[in-house]
């Protein structure tokens, strides 16, 4: 399983913070005809999905492994 959409998503997070910081300093105030506001919240939303995603999906593939690896023990225990 590749760790490149959780790896995506933070990037996406540093940009949303990136972004976040032009604008206080006053450097940036619109991106085409959004405010750079919305865009950094969508943008950050985003990576936040990405990286939850990833990581709940990630934890249920092991709690499948950890049960299927306790079914296999509770066999092999079984027919000995």
């Amino acid at each position: 399983m590749s760790r490149a959409p959780r790896f995506a998503g933070y990037a996406l997070m540093a940009l949303a913070a990136l972004l976040a910081v032009l604008m206080r300093r006053g450097a940036i105030g619109d991106i085409g005809p959004f405010p750079a506001a919305v865009v950094a919240l969508l943008v950050g939303m985003i990576g936040v999905m990405l990286v939850f995603t990833d990581l709940m999906v990630r934890g249920l593939y092991a709690q499948v492994g950890a049960a299927k690896a306790r079914e296999e023990e509770g066999r092999d225990g079984r027919d000995g």
